[in-house]
């Protein structure tokens, strides 16, 4: 039957077990018993001109006789034939293995088309450590060796039907191993089994259980609480690169994707400028490489050079991600167009506030209009026009006190923006005050941090004082801060590694003296940043300060209620029975709408007051919890000046500035300097004990002037309480105010993680290559 299809097909010829036959009427005898080799020879062919369509149409008869694959003999000059096996299928002829269609979507991690289907397109996983769950091996199983061992179902510990406990059981009865002898006098094949598990035997490893606990605890504290003991470790599969091993496997020049995403943006330019196109692909290249050259050329511009395309998001600085968002609005080339923007400058240094004025210039130069809403003064100088609103803040503000040319504006109008821009700059009362440092306790240490772009530095922080962390952007002040000092210090004090190491490091806690300095030198960590407070409107600044609880707690102390037999629950507008059930204690209701937004109006149940009926009949001084509610802080401070509780945590909010919010305002409506400084009045709003050490990132982001004055009074009040004050900023007022001064750089990316100066503010101002202290010494100098 096949040499019949042969024949039906127009041939004539066949190769049968490496032999060319002619086919006849009469097929050639072949064994049944062995396995035979028949090939259809389709054309034999020449090389010479004119030969391209005769080629061509016996292509294309080989390819669909044999479902797309063909067969070409060659003659070699020795007189031999050169066998190739083609395919038009994407995949090898030979081994069969195949490939997908080749889409846009095939080179984009975040499609499942081509993500790594190991990490999903993440390029790292967490994974627990060793080292951290175990950080001391000198102690016993029974000692409690594997620290979160003890986290991962406490209660049921004792329980003889523990499943966990039952094979760590019969582990160590299997290899005769004590549960009193230290995991350091444990068999070296022992421990390996007892971590990664026996190949093959019933106990899977503690890494294994560990795991399991995480991904299947229901309990966000749990997971929260074992997350101390992971580490996110570059995916084995693509080698952090995130895409499968087809995508990897396209090149253009010899250069992957993952390869081209890893090249500084500024190398990267360089090598598309330079790129040599087939000429038959010129017509569908060029254009896609032009596109390619000026997004990346915008980029360049706003001094992101030193980036690579395929660094995360979530390791980027706040400046970095602005003038990211910048470059992509450069490179649409769309004019006529007004642009908004909200607080640019945030995460800037100055060096880069320039560039990013000289970036707005160059979209209005194309014929836009930008608008801007910032606090950040080199942009109010450089502006066109300006529009002051105030005077003050909430319902005091929201009147236009000034409008004009920066330089015009006068402080006459009342406009507070005009009074700081006409001001003269003067020291700080703390600038360069050394007291502190020579008052304080001790330092933290740190040494050879060497994560991201950090170079293997050794920095110092001085407790009990205000130490600020400066850089340009990119410069590895985050990772300094957070990727290396809070994560030590949160281990340490969730006990999961010694005191005095880290896997990214060392650091340590000494005296003034050089000696270490015992535990607890540090007995809380509070990270204070720009992260929303509540992602619902249930969440306010009453109740993330705390003062709510105590309202509600003094309206259940009320004649009435207590005549009703209504507690503290009673007065939650998140819990049932004294709450509004039709709008579920929102005091909004949401109505969808087909084709628009939806929209939120006044529950007509309650007016907006959260509460049903019977709970607005309990009245404290002639006011309900409804009433509480919509007052503004200051207002709340007057009313409740005989309750101590409620009184210290409005306060607090007022001492931030923030005496102008309502107590139950939602906290989605808070930008996002609101929401830091509602952060900072919860914690100062508690009573206070201990030794905390405060983090700040950007606390200046969307302040005022006379904010950032405020803002200073509060953190040099906790300084003064014994607290010690950690900050990332690039504001001058707050550099030239700190105790301390550690200033990175000397650029971004690879050019920085070094610190340029280390000290008081005068030692930064002192210091030629740092560009922190080149902007203080000429604030001196214009004072």
């Amino acid at each position: 039957d096949v040499f019949q299809a042969i024949r039906r097909a127009g041939l004539i010829r066949a190769r049968v077990d490496g032999q060319i036959l002619e086919v006849t009427e009469t097929p050639p005898k072949l064994a049944k018993t062995k396995p035979h080799t028949i090939e259809a020879v389709v054309d034999r062919i020449a090389i010479r001109d004119g030969i391209r369509p005769r080629l061509a149409e016996s292509l294309d008869l080989a390819l669909k006789l044999a479902d797309g694959r063909v067969l070409a003999l060659i003659e070699s000059p020795d007189g031999g034939w050169d066998e190739q096996l083609m395919s038009v299928h994407l995949g090898c002829p030979s081994c069969g293995t195949s490939l997908p269609e080749m889409e846009p979507r095939s080179f984009s991690f975040n499609s499942p088309h081509g993500a790594c289907p190991v990490c999903q397109g993440l390029g790292s996983r967490g994974v627990f450590q060793p080292e951290l769950v175990v950080p001391d091996r000198s102690r016993s199983w029974d000692q409690g060796a594997v620290v979160p061992w003890s986290l991962v179902s406490p209660s049921a510990k004792d329980r003889d039907d523990w499943p966990q406990r039952a094979l760590v059981s019969e582990f160590l009865a299997r290899h005769q191993v004590d549960s009193a002898a230290p995991l350091e006098s444990w068999p070296a094949e022992t421990w390996r089994a007892f971590w990664s598990g026996e190949p093959g035997g019933p106990f899977p490893g503690l890494e294994t259980l560990l795991e399991q606990e995480y991904q299947d605890t229901r309990s966000e504290a749990l997971r929260k609480a074992l997350e101390a003991y992971r580490e996110e470790v570059c995916c084995p599969a693509c080698g952090g690169s995130r895409l499968r091993p087809e995508a990897r496997a396209v090149r253009v020049e010899g250069r992957s994707i993952p390869e081209l995403t890893a090249m500084p943006v500024g190398d990267l330019l360089g090598f598309f400028r330079s790129a040599r196109v087939d000429p038959s692909l010129e017509p569908v290249a060029a254009p896609l490489i032009g596109e390619i050259v000026g997004r990346l050329q915008y980029l360049v511009e706003v001094g992101l050079d030193y980036l690579a395309l395929g660094r995360c998001s979530d390791t980027l600085s706040g400046g970095e991600l602005q003038r990211a968002r910048l470059a992509a609005q450069l490179g649409s080339g769309l004019v006529g167009v007004c642009y908004i923007l909200d607080e640019p400058t945030a995460g800037l240094h100055l060096r880069d506030t320039a560039r990013l004025i000289a970036s707005l210039r160059r979209l209005v130069e194309l014929g836009n209009s930008v608008l801007v809403v910032e606090h950040d003064e080199a942009v109010i100088r450089a502006a066109d026009w300006l529009l002051d609103l105030g005077p003050g803040a909430g319902p005091d503000g929201g009147s236009v006190v000034a409008a004009g040319p920066p330089e015009q504006l006068s402080p006459a109008n009342g406009s507070i923006t005009a009074a700081y821009l006409n001001r003269v700059p003067q020291p700080h009362a703390h600038a360069d005050d050394r007291s502190r440092v020579a008052r304080s306790p001790g330092w933290i240490q740190i040494r050879d941090a060497a994560v991201h772009n950090l170079k293997h530095i050794d920095a110092r922080f001085p407790l009990a004082a205000l130490t600020c962390v400066t850089g340009v952007s990119g410069s590895g002040k985050s990772t300094l801060v957070h990727d290396v000092l809070a994560r030590a210090v949160r281990r340490a004090l969730h006990r999961s590694v010694h005191l005095n190491s880290v896997v990214s490091g060392q650091w340590s806690v000494v005296s003034q003296d050089g000696q270490a300095s015992p535990p607890p030198t540090i007995d809380q960590l509070i990270e204070v940043d720009q992260a929303p407070i509540g992602r619902t409107p249930r969440s306010t600044p009453g109740t993330v300060t705390g003062v709510f609880d105590a309202i509600r707690r003094v309206f259940a102390a009320t004649r009435e209620a207590k005549i009703r037999g209504y507690g503290a629950g009673r007065f939650s507008f998140n819990a049932k029975g004294g709450r509004c059930e039709a709008c579920q204690g929102l005091g909004q209701r949401r109505i969808p709408m087909q084709f628009l937004a939806d929209l939120h109006v006044t529950c007509e149940e309650c007016g907006g007051q959260r509460f049903n009926r019977q709970t607005l009949e309990v009245r404290f001084k002639g006011k309900s919890i409804g009433d509480v509610l919509a007052m503004r802080v200051d207002e709340s401070r007057t009313f409740f000046d005989a309750v101590p509780q409620v009184l210290q945590g409005l306060d607090a909010l007022h001492e931030v500035g923030l005496g102008y919010l309502t107590l139950g305002q939602s906290s989605t409506t808070l930008s996002g300097g609101e929401a830091q400084r509602v952060k900072l009045a919860a914690e100062l709003g508690r009573p206070s004990g201990g030794h905390a050490l405060y983090i700040l990132d950007e606390p200046t982001t969307g302040l005022h002037f006379a904010d950032i004055d405020r803002l200073l009074r509060i953190l040099h009040r906790l300084v003064d309480l014994g607290h010690t004050v950690i900050v990332i900023e690039h504001h001058l007022d707050v550099i030239a105010a700190a105790d301390w001064v550690i200033d990175l750089g000397p650029d971004g990316g690879d050019a920085g993680g070094r610190i340029v100066a280390m000290g008081p503010p005068s030692v930064i101002a002192a210091c030629e290559g740092s560009r922190t202290g080149q902007e203080l010494l000429l604030r001196a100098r214009t004072g």
